[in-house]
């Protein structure tokens, strides 16, 4: 999908390159492969890097978890105007299977939106095409002052 450049809020300006990228989605190695604002779906990419793992060698739960809260807030901030934001106020992650080093590949999107409280899910897909995680996130949207 062609990146629209006239949006404005948070999640275009960062994708438009006016502000930066917030230093968790840089630390996850968070991309953006393809947005759909009117559906309320987004599909991004991570790369998890060998700084992810843990003892046994597969990626460490938190960051998969981060990842998941990396792709489902994005679906709903993508529909928002310039003056919201929409923090998660909560989080379920259910973990399927190890996650191995590499591309991971994030769907999320908008199960239910209320004028302030929206209900998202998503999944995490790991380098074999496999999903290694899903989950369920509240929202709430916010005005930034």
């Amino acid at each position: 999908m062609a990146m629209d450049t006239e949006r404005r809020g948070l999640f275009w300006d960062v994708q438009a390159g006016r502000v930066p990228p917030p230093p968790a989605a840089v630390t996850l190695g968070w991309e953006l492969v393809g947005v759909d604002p009117e559906q309320g779906t987004v599909e991004v990419a991570f790369q998890a890097g060998d700084q992810f793992v843990n003892p046994a060698g597969v990626i460490q739960g938190g960051f998969l978890a981060a990842m998941l809260d990396d792709t489902l807030g994005p679906a709903l901030v993508a529909t928002l105007p310039e003056d919201q934001f929409a923090p998660t106020l909560d989080l379920h992650v259910q973990f399927l299977r190890p996650a191995r080093p590499g591309r991971l590949l994030g769907r999320g999107r908008i199960v239910q939106r209320g004028k302030e409280v929206c209900f998202l899910a998503g999944e995490l897909i790991g380098p074999d095409g496999r999903t290694v995680a899903v989950a369920t996130a509240t929202a709430r949207i916010q005005t930034i002052r």
